[in-house]
């Protein structure tokens, strides 16, 4: 199916074709028009299935096309990590490119100076807000949030937020919303946690599920048992022997990234630590 079959407005369509897309992915189709229609979604889709642009395309088109208050916030947009509300807010700036829809990134871990703009945009209004849930909480505990005339909720990664320990916020930043408006969840997950959340904040929602495709064929997974002190020499191992000069290490604590870190810089390797005792700027540095 093509965007164009989809009915959304040509400033859209420009966006969509100035970022390379040519036809709609599963769930684009089968979210769009329902968006579009009014209903409220809970859709079950993974990262990489283009599930970003299957909620800012109606949203925008929505806000383009219909009676909205430019100095209020119109969409809510929550998702779990700074990263994750970059990621949408950028998509955004492509997208809505050709379009007067304002967007901000709300989150955590920047300077004073980013949380004064996050300030002036919550009060001034502002059409699209992406927000981790403890940052938007800071805000409506400031007093000066206004987000009576709100008409998109979107929960974005629900069951990675709710794994996270951000229920308590989530009901806290639904509780300053109107109770008319449309809600819209994806989970790559469907537990009964997130059933019960649907429950409550959705009204008779279409339902949709994308089956999780398989890696491409390129894509080689492996899988090593060994013990605790022989994972930092197998790593080190693997990348002496692989072909790429590249490569992403995950950890499950910051102490492990820093012993591997060290590990490895003895080894010689050309290798920097990302984890939470740095500051942003840092760590965005290090991806760089």
């Amino acid at each position: 199916m093509t965007f164009k079959d989809l009915g959304l407005a040509d400033s859209l369509l420009a966006g969509i074709d100035s970022m390379g897309y040519k036809t709609a992915t599963p769930v684009q189709s089968q979210v769009i028009q329902p968006i579009l229609a009014g209903k409220d979604i809970i859709a079950s889709a993974q990262t990489g299935t283009g599930k970003t642009a299957a909620f800012l395309l109606p949203i925008v088109n929505k806000i383009i096309t219909e009676p909205h208050d430019e100095n209020k916030i119109n969409a809510l947009i929550i998702v779990p990590t700074r990263e994750l509300a970059i990621q949408i807010a950028d998509n955004m700036e492509g997208l809505g490119y050709f379009t007067n829809v304002s967007c901000i990134a709300v989150y955590g871990g920047g300077d004073g100076n980013s949380f004064t703009a996050e300030k002036t945009a919550l009060t001034s209004g502002c059409d699209i807000v992406v927000c981790t849930p403890g940052r938007m909480i800071a805000h409506l505990n400031m007093g000066y949030v206004n987000l009576k005339g709100l008409k998109f909720l979107v929960l974005d990664e629900a069951d990675r937020m709710l794994d996270m320990g951000f229920q308590e916020d989530i009901n806290k930043i639904i509780q300053h919303l109107p109770a008319k408006r449309q809600n819209l969840l994806f989970s790559a997950t469907m537990p009964e946690k997130i059933r019960q959340l649907a429950r409550r904040i959705l009204h008779e929602p279409v339902e949709v599920n994308i089956a999780i495709s398989r890696p491409p064929d390129k894509i080689r997974q492996g899988a090593y048992v060994v013990y605790e002190p022989q994972k930092n020499p197998l790593i080190a191992h693997l990348l002496k022997t692989t072909p790429y000069k590249n490569a992403l290490i995950f950890c499950s604590r910051k102490h492990t990234v820093k012993q591997l870190t060290r590990d490895l810089k003895k080894l010689k390797f050309n290798v920097e630590e990302i984890h939470s005792d740095l500051e942003q700027a840092d760590r965005e540095n290090v991806l760089s």
